[in-house]
């Protein structure tokens, strides 16, 4: 995999700072039974990097203490973590709302039996990626046999509740990302296209559809790099930057966590290997938490920033604002 982070590292993306911590993201493990082309953790069924149960006891602890509103649990597939199920049943009890960034087909994977149950027990808000409405689309970027499982996946939160107005504590949301080196189209519409055509062809309902920018780091950048097009597509981000998006940014309100314990300004930066300038122990970890403040604090930032400040914006819960379509470039694949 070609490295990114030399290509990123020189910089004039503008400076900014922390505000109130409200939201912990987790990655629990880089272990996943799917290798998908756009995946910026490069996450794979032959990762091994899984957090232990130390490291997630003080995630607990740190969700106590600072009263952090929001545990976002990622991976690799999170929910491959033997400690998955405990850590949402503790965070739940702490009365803390905890999202499920699930890729819809470990709901059917051998040793997962109950999951979707397991979610709707404890009211977990899954944020579930299927990059496209149609199968040959989903199944060329994530694999083959990957729509049909996604949809049988939707299929069963469905019938539990999810996404259906008699359950509003049961909160299904689906994620986009383009299929190559393009912006996301302006995601109010997309939502419109999604929610008409699965609810036409597949009877599924689900509340919100989040646009995600595709980052240039991890297998997405590689693969930038090997056919030639990082420049053009770090141009596309560059050329549509929009400096309203700044404040509302997710590196401004959550702290990223890695399966050792190490924290970082969002996920993208832990990817990259980017300690956050804080003072203290380098990098610091998630036990400083219970001690210290970083609202205030610098964030690290290098030139993939770009890609959550270009044209609508984009962060974990999609786009910061909807405006016109967005250009893009040839797709590479």
């Amino acid at each position: 995999m070609h490295p990114t982070f030399p290509l990123l590292k020189a910089t004039d993306f503008p400076a900014i700072q922390r505000k109130k911590l409200d939201t912990l993201q987790v990655n629990l493990g880089y272990k996943c039974n799917q290798s998908c082309l756009h995946c910026h953790v490069g996450a794979g069924p032959n990762r091994k990097e899984m957090m232990d149960a130390d490291t997630i006891d003080a995630v607990l602890a740190v969700l106590a203490r600072r009263h952090v509103q929001t545990l976002d649990l990622t991976g690799g597939a999170p929910e491959l973590n033997p400690g998955f199920r405990s850590l949402v049943v503790r965070a739940r009890a702490l009365g803390v709302r905890v999202i499920d960034r699930c890729n819809l087909t470990i709901l059917s994977e051998p040793g997962q039996e109950g999951l979707a149950e397991f979610l709707a027990a404890h009211q977990v808000e899954v944020t579930a990626s299927l990059p496209c409405y149609s199968p040959a689309n989903v199944d060329r970027q994530r694999g083959d046999g990957v729509f049909e499982r996604s949809i049988a996946g939707l299929r069963q939160l469905n019938a539990l509740g999810y996404g259906q107005a008699s359950h509003p504590e049961r909160v299904l949301n689906l994620v986009y990302n383009p299929q190559g080196p393009s912006l996301p189209p302006p995601q109010e519409a997309l939502e419109a296209d999604y929610k008409r055509e699965l609810l036409a062809h597949f009877g599924i309902r689900f509340n919100q559809l989040f646009a995600l920018t595709n980052m240039p780091v991890q297998r997405f950048g590689s693969t930038l790099v090997s056919q030639g097009g990082f420049a053009a597509y770090m141009q596309l981000l560059r050329s549509a930057y929009r400096a309203d998006n700044l404040d509302t940014v997710m590196c401004r309100t959550l702290i990223s966590v890695d399966w050792q314990g190490q924290l970082y300004d969002c996920d993208f930066n832990q990817m990259l290997g980017m300690a956050s300038p804080w003072p203290g122990s380098q990098p610091a970890r998630v036990e400083d938490l219970l001690t210290l403040d970083v609202s205030g604090q610098a964030i690290a930032t290098a030139d993939h920033c770009y890609g959550c400040t270009a044209g609508q914006g984009s962060s974990c819960g999609g786009a910061l604002e909807d405006k016109e379509p967005m250009a893009s470039l040839a797709d590479p694949n």
